[in-house]
């Protein structure tokens, strides 16, 4: 907590102490939950949502050419999708300095192959990654737009989304320059 004197308050030799609202905000918002459809606040004690069923990473091997360098699970996501277990992860190969960029992989729980929807190649850092309720799978990146830009400075923000159909997966990207000031 940060200490803070409130100038011409009458009482001046008092220590004031100021709370950060985002921190009342996330204890009230704990607690408590809203109705969206009547905005009416309610207990925070709603019925138990069973946890997805999750295939264990550490049993695949993902298909990356890491050299000497071990794989790192930097996002996953797990859903229930047409009755079995799926988790969609974004690794990337752990180095020595910096981040690499990113390679996603579907695994199922009723195949020890894992599926590529992303290489190491595209060259994105993925920072969301989610298993939408048709299966869909959603994420959000950062990217570069040429092999000029600094791999320091991310000058693209990409919206990725997986779709399944014809017996394979399909990728569709947006990507958005990223303003700086």
């Amino acid at each position: 907590m940060a200490e803070r004197r409130i100038p011409g308050h009458a009482r001046s030799g008092l220590k004031h102490w100021v709370l950060v609202a985002a921190g009342c905000a996330a204890v009230v918002g704990g607690a408590l939950g809203a109705s969206s459809a009547t905005g009416a606040v309610t207990s925070g004690q709603g019925p138990a949502v069973e946890p997805a069923p999750e295939v264990d990473v550490s049993k695949v091997t993902l298909p990356m050419d890491c050299g000497p360098f071990l794989s790192a699970v930097s996002l996953k996501a797990a859903a229930k999708v047409d009755g079995h277990a799926v988790t969609v992860v974004a690794a990337h190969c752990q180095a020595d300095m910096g981040t690499p960029p990113d390679a996603v992989f579907l695994l199922r729980g009723d195949s020890p192959k894992p599926v590529p929807l992303l290489t190491e190649a595209d060259g994105y850092t993925l920072t969301e990654l989610a298993i939408r309720s048709d299966g869909s799978i959603r994420g959000k990146a950062r990217g570069y737009s040429s092999d000029d830009v600094p791999r320091f400075s991310p000058d693209l923000q990409v919206e990725l989304t997986w779709t399944q159909g014809g017996g394979g997966w399909t990728k569709a990207e947006t990507k958005t320059p990223v303003h700086t000031a």
